[in-house]
């Protein structure tokens, strides 16, 4: 069974928040709460503080902490070890939002969805069924089971991938199976000194940002 997870490499992000903008007319997110965000951090480097930026989304944690405070069981976790929200079991009580360490989970309490994310192309639930409960990314789940269905290979084939991965501009972003040694991602990982958010809270998230 696969493990899906991605790598991020924070010195070849631009900031140009292209990611969140592909994730919000694909998946049809309102322009808050949105499921992928890019945060400006400074970090100290050989001449003094260096500028980077840092995209942040849920991180299909190992050990999801959201899993056991959903009172409802509407956040479970699919093969290949995907967090995701069964929207009709949600009803909006913030229990999962509280128990992220992330900040990567809101409830949006009306659709403020822009008119730029209907588009022929958006996929997944309509907006107006989104509000009052909770929403979060999930690694463009419907692409990647499709794809997978069609014989793609996520992270590589775009129709298969997530489309934050498909659309930067940078190059920063990779996606792929964790179980897979060849893997892109396991060999970025083996390659590069990577790091976790929050490794000392024992969640093991999904997401590894490339460092140095």
């Amino acid at each position: 069974m696969p493990r899906w997870a991605m790598v991020i490499d924070l010195w070849k992000c631009v900031g140009c928040k292209t990611c969140s903008y592909a994730c919000q007319g694909i998946n049809k997110v309102p322009l808050w709460p949105q499921w992928r965000q890019v945060d400006e951090c400074e970090v100290e480097g050989f001449q003094g503080p260096d500028r980077i930026f840092l995209p942040r989304n849920c991180m299909h944690c190992s050990e999801a902490p959201c899993l056991s405070a959903c009172p409802t069981g509407a956040t479970y976790r699919r093969s290949g070890g995907i967090i995701d929200i069964d929207y009709d079991l949600c009803i909006g009580c913030g229990s999962c939002i509280v128990a992220c360490p992330y900040h990567a989970r809101a409830i949006s309490y009306r659709d403020e969805t822009p008119s730029a994310a209907f588009s022929p192309i958006a996929e997944g639930k309509k907006p107006a069924d989104r509000v009052g409960i909770c929403t979060k990314c999930n690694f463009c789940i419907q692409r990647v089971e499709l794809g997978l269905e069609k014989g793609l290979r996520p992270g590589i084939d775009p129709e298969a991938s997530p489309v934050c991965v498909n659309c930067c501009i940078a190059g920063a972003l990779s996606f792929g199976d964790l179980e897979d040694p060849e893997s892109n991602v396991s060999q970025l990982i083996k390659e590069n000194n990577t790091l976790r958010l929050n490794e000392e809270l024992g969640t093991e998230p999904s997401i590894y940002y490339i460092l140095e």
